[in-house]
């Protein structure tokens, strides 16, 4: 430790400063959780000591929060009530794709200045990095800064998905495996957050659910007859029995479902498993088309999920050892 200084950590977001502190004797505290504002931050820093005994850093993503009403008029929209569409939009996008609103949207009012001395308050909204993207993705492509910048976050993902896919080349097929099914887990809980959004609500309903899309991706098989026609345990999951290419197959199919469910706004259990069934129907389809393997008759591999984990955990404690 440096002597007699106090380190402050901050993990910021757009709603709340969450803050922890490192004493010059290497205690470790926990500052607790304020609102994000100027006021409460200055309050709760005059309370941490000498400033200069201080060293503070702060985490809020890339670049931090910035304002909505700076950033209208740079994407042209010099009138902030036509602003607020766009602002909605960006909203919703934030909250379909299962991300924390109020991380990255925290509504604010501030005082300007009208004049003569006086003041009065005005709604704003504190925006994360993310906020910032979604808002060029949903502004007026008419507008030329607009259309830049979505031509701009189109090529830097498409670069992010070729330095991607080189990567995945050079994996092996086990490695291939775990990553897909690991990705696989997670597009799982979206899908499943999605159903329940929809009406698929118990237990029950969503093996329902499921089995829809693998009937529809399966030609008519459900969970129990791929489970059989892969010859496993009762105990043995299918996801964990598949090789990368059928397990790709499956990750489109959760994929896909999940963004239909939510941009269609469908509602209801039955609805639910005709959308289910009809994406694995098209993913099955658009195989056919292009003169893939049906799932069903990919070979099972001769490992399972577990397996490889387990011996991937073995290499690395093998190695620190």
């Amino acid at each position: 430790m440096t002597d007699g200084i106090t380190f402050i950590g901050l993990d910021v977001h757009a709603a709340t400063i969450t803050g922890a502190a490192m004493t010059p004797d290497g205690e470790l505290r926990r500052l607790g959780t304020c609102v994000n504002t100027p006021q409460t931050m200055a309050e709760r820093v005059a309370g941490w000591g000498d400033p200069a005994t201080l060293s503070v850093v702060y985490e809020a993503g890339p670049c931090g929060y910035g304002l909505a009403r700076q950033l209208a008029p740079l994407l042209d929209y010099p009138q902030w009530r036509n602003f607020l569409p766009v602002l909605d939009k960006a909203r919703e996008s934030c909250r379909n794709s299962g991300a924390p609103e109020t991380d990255h949207f925290a509504d604010i009012r501030k005082m300007v200045s009208i004049g003569s001395g006086a003041q009065r308050p005005v709604d704003d909204v504190r925006l994360s990095r993310y906020a910032c993207y979604l808002i060029v993705q949903n502004g007026d492509p008419t507008k030329p800064v607009i259309a830049n910048g979505q031509t701009y976050f189109a090529l830097q993902t498409r670069r992010q998905e070729l330095a991607d896919d080189a990567r995945f080349a050079q994996l092996s097929e086990d490695e291939k495996r775990l990553a897909i099914r690991h990705e696989l887990a997670a597009h799982n809980k979206q899908l499943a957050a999605a159903a329940k959004e929809a009406g698929v609500e118990t237990a029950l309903d969503y093996a329902i659910f499921q089995d829809h899309g693998y009937k529809g991706l399966y030609g008519g098989l459900g969970n129990k007859a791929i489970h059989a026609r892969k010859g496993l345990k009762k105990s043995q999951k299918i996801l964990d029995h598949m090789g990368s290419t059928e397990l790709a197959a499956n990750l489109f199919r959760a994929t896909q479902t999940d963004e239909k469910l939510r941009r269609d706004k469908v509602r209801g259990k039955q609805e639910a498993n005709q959308v289910h069934h009809e994406v694995g129907r098209k993913v099955r389809q658009t195989i056919r088309e292009l003169g893939g393997t049906m799932p069903e008759n990919l070979p099972a591999p001769d490992t399972s999920i577990q397996q490889l984990e387990s011996a991937k955990k073995k290499r690395i404690n093998k190695k620190q050892g």
